[in-house]
């Protein structure tokens, strides 16, 4: 498994409303997306960072998603270009399914 970490440093802080309301508007983008187990929307207590955690299956499947065009859409949603970050995950602890589950 391969965890993606898209970093937004914003021109301006926003508040937690237009950060839900932004997250929300792409969320049903990343439905049913090949290879995506889970992605998190996160926003820093300043409302100055936002970032995209991401849960592949594989790298070859998350290369798939940061395209020009990917880049290009959130550039539109936050007015600043991401940087993506990739680590290895070996072991992910699910205690809603009360799983631990290796790559």
């Amino acid at each position: 498994m391969i965890t993606a970490i898209a970093t937004f440093q914003l021109p301006n802080p926003i508040t937690r409303d237009k950060a839900r309301k932004i997250f929300l508007s792409t969320a049903p983008k990343y439905q049913n997306v090949p290879g995506l187990i889970r992605k998190y929307y996160l926003l820093s207590p300043d409302g100055s960072t936002v970032s995209g955690v991401y849960l592949w299956n594989s790298r070859e499947e998350a290369d798939g998603m940061y395209t020009e065009s990917w880049r290009s859409l959130v550039r539109g949603k936050y007015g600043t270009d991401p940087l993506v970050t990739y680590m290895d995950c070996l072991v992910v602890v699910d205690n809603l399914s009360q799983e631990i589950i290796e790559a």
